[in-house]
């Protein structure tokens, strides 16, 4: 059966892949002017090329971080790519703000359900995740998704869309938005492991105990005051590494605590997501 293959045909294969000229030409007439079929063969470059280029890093990208209209719920994703000629192009970070657009108004609860979310018409966010891939021929991932709910949610972005932070409040009031914002650029600039001390890893506080013991051994410190030396290691260690201890960037006197409460003597900050490029 014979077909003729038209450079409208072509153009709007290439409009709704993003796929290139050749590509779409090859696609169409190995299809024989199937459309369906031409976009699935696409797909499939897609995906084999993602298996071919999975040991490749995929270092550069964007991080998108969102909230609703009433700030009760934020989202944070990550679109990797190999280049950041890639993370630079336009259209690669509006297919990112669209991803973020889609998790924020469905919500799902793991980036395996993300994927699975419908992006345009019958297309899955994995289906043009996999479009990206074969059109623009290196390899692409969705790599991070991470959601908050609290009383108020705020976001920050850092320059060039290098990271995302959600941070979350105890208390909701537009009186709170610029204190929100404000630890939101604490974390993206002091990078904190956890909220709290208790919210420290165990296997983390083991491991800085025993560098500190270490630490203090090597200065010839007696053996008997090894432990106590840790520990008083391990205070200093809270105070860099636990958000509600750091000293805040903006106000040396005070600690990222005592600043809220210096607004509101209930505020605090329930949770936090942090996601950054590499």
């Amino acid at each position: 059966m014979s077909f003729t293959l038209s450079a409208a045909d072509v153009k709007n294969l290439r409009d709704t892949t993003g796929a290139g000229m050749m590509d779409c030409k090859a696609a169409l007439t190995e299809a024989e002017g199937d459309f369906e079929k031409a976009i699935e063969i696409l797909r499939k470059k897609g995906q084999k090329l993602s298996i071919k280029r999975a040991d490749r890093e995929a270092k550069e990208g964007v991080v998108i971080a969102k909230v609703n209209d009433s700030k009760t719920k934020g989202v944070v994703v990550k679109v990797s790519s190999e280049t950041d000629f890639v993370s630079k192009n336009e259209d690669f970070i509006n297919t990112a703000k669209k991803i973020a657009d889609i998790a924020l108004t469905t919500f799902p609860a793991s980036l395996e359900e993300l994927l699975k979310q419908t992006f345009e018409g019958n297309t899955s966010i994995g289906d043009k995740v996999t479009d990206m891939v074969a059109a623009i021929g290196e390899k692409i991932e969705l790599t991070n998704y991470e959601t908050m709910e609290a009383p108020q949610v705020e976001f920050y972005i850092h320059m060039g869309n290098k990271a995302g932070v959600l941070v979350g409040l105890n208390k909701n009031g537009a009186q709170f938005t610029d204190a929100g914002k404000d630890v939101a650029m604490q974390i993206a600039a002091m990078k904190p492991i956890a909220l709290d001390k208790s919210d420290v890893d165990s296997g983390v506080i083991a491991k800085e105990i025993e560098i500190g013991k270490e630490q203090a051994r090597a200065e010839g410190k007696p053996e008997a005051m090894l432990e106590k030396i840790a520990l008083g290691k391990l205070e200093k260690f809270y105070k860099e590494s636990t958000l509600l201890h750091q000293q805040f960037v903006k106000d040396g006197s005070h600690t990222i605590s005592s600043y809220l409460k210096s607004i509101d003597k209930d505020l605090t900050v329930t949770g936090f997501k942090h996601v950054k490029l590499g």
